[in-house]
């Protein structure tokens, strides 16, 4: 088991001293500061048959068959397939785990993430399991988004917040993690994750940098009429969504904030400089704050999983940003 990260060792050194523990957990914070894995880590130390101050030993018969993804007495539960919801039948296999006996003897530990992708059966579905816990059963959720889960899911879980790492502690791990990258190019994929580590370290394994320029350069060239918003959109497959809606939420936040305080446009977005500074002038602040309700509503759709067209809500995007312009 891998050690705590950095900006966990406070609460990991909590949670590992606590003599009993609630029968669920609600973990939550921003995407990619390591919640999973401190669930992970819960999950092992409570499985454990000789744990240490520090976690789990390792060495006994259920580490070695944790390690291995064989302990007949943990569950994973998590959406069958990348961005879709947690069925109700999932939940009720789940159930049937939480109802059967311990195998080991010792507890049984459920870890569900993300909790928010359950749909309105299988939240319904799980609530009997968190109102009437069988046995020693402790069930570890993972929240990115816990203003999303039902209140009677909420109030039925110890609610823990995950501590956020520090700039510097993020830049460090991603040192460690990613040695032969240039610092520069580090400071800015975590720039371009919001901060969160974990999600620069995946989101360069996909290839940010270059994502961001492809989608930087098309904006540039749908503002000089050399690219149509449909032609954008076709080319843009391979940027995720959630992404885009991210870059275009703070873009317009940067132009809004420049009309109203006549601010400088943040560093973070040094690659739009120009581009930002132009619409400021060009738009008004009733067409910002337009178009800011239009993203934050279907930012929300693709986040709650909603059956969208990728496409023709990204023409639809790009059509209204043009329209800054004067270009629509």
């Amino acid at each position: 088991m891998a050690d705590a990260l950095p900006w966990q060792q406070a609460l990991w050194q909590q949670l590992a001293s606590r003599r009993q523990h609630a029968h669920a957990y609600l973990l939550h914070g921003p995407a990619g500061i390591g919640k999973r894995q401190l669930a992970e880590r819960l999950m092992a130390l409570l499985l454990c048959q000789r744990p240490t101050a520090t976690g789990a030993c390792g060495q006994c018969k259920a580490c070695q068959l944790l390690a291995a993804r064989t302990h007949p007495d943990h569950f994973i539960l998590e959406p069958e397939e990348v961005d879709k919801a947690i069925r109700v039948d999932q939940v009720r296999e789940l159930v049937g785990f939480v109802t059967q006996t311990a195998q080991l003897g010792g507890r049984k530990v459920v870890l569900l993430e993300p909790a928010e992708a359950m749909n309105l059966n299988a939240a319904n579905a799980l609530l009997k399991s968190l109102e009437e816990p069988s046995g020693e059963t402790v069930l570890l959720l993972v929240s990115h988004q816990p203003s999303r889960l039902l209140p009677t899911i909420k109030s039925r879980c110890q609610q823990q917040a995950c501590p956020l790492p520090t700039r510097a502690q993020s830049l460090e791990w991603l040192a460690g993690q990613l040695p032969e990258m240039a610092a520069g190019e580090r400071e800015e994929s975590l720039a371009l994750s919001a901060g969160s580590p974990l999600s620069a370290l995946k989101l360069h394994e996909q290839g940010v940098l270059a994502m961001r320029e492809q989608v930087v350069e098309g904006i540039k060239k749908l503002h000089k009429q050399q690219s149509s918003p449909s032609q954008l959109a076709e080319g843009w497959n391979g940027v995720p969504l959630l992404l885009l809606f991210d870059w275009f939420c703070d873009w317009a936040h940067i132009i809004l904030r420049c009309q109203m305080a006549g601010e400088e446009v943040d560093l973070g977005a040094a690659d739009m400089h120009k581009v930002l500074q132009y619409l400021a002038r060009k738009s008004t602040p009733s067409q910002l704050l337009a178009l800011q309700d239009w993203l934050l509503a279907h930012r929300q759709k693709v986040l709650g999983k909603a059956n969208l067209n990728r496409v023709l809500l990204l023409e639809a995007l790009l059509v209204q940003w043009a329209g800054l312009g004067g270009k629509a």
